[in-house]
């Protein structure tokens, strides 16, 4: 299991009050946005603030698009190219 992966779920439901949900709840491959949680443009950013206070990453603009905000997998592994490898 990835730690980061489920650190992501813990964090999307805390700060999202996603209540009712649990990391169990989301998997790895579910579409964040639309279908799958149905997350939107201010969920977006709330968890864009999150993610750089809870790793201390910086999301620029131009990178808060589909491709990295996808799913848990791709939000892994962005902030994984974003600390360098580690997270």
């Amino acid at each position: 299991m990835d730690e980061l992966r489920e650190r992501l779920k813990a964090l999307i439901i805390e700060k999202l009050r996603l209540e009712g949900k649990t990391p169990a709840d989301i998997g790895d491959e579910t579409p964040l946005f639309g279908e799958g949680l149905g997350l939107d443009s201010i969920d977006a950013l709330e968890l864009v603030v999150a993610l750089e206070q809870t790793f201390g990453i910086k999301v620029d603009d131009g990178e808060v698009g589909v491709k990295a905000f996808r799913t848990v997998s791709t939000l892994a592994d962005f902030i994984r190219g974003k600390k360098g490898g580690a997270a």
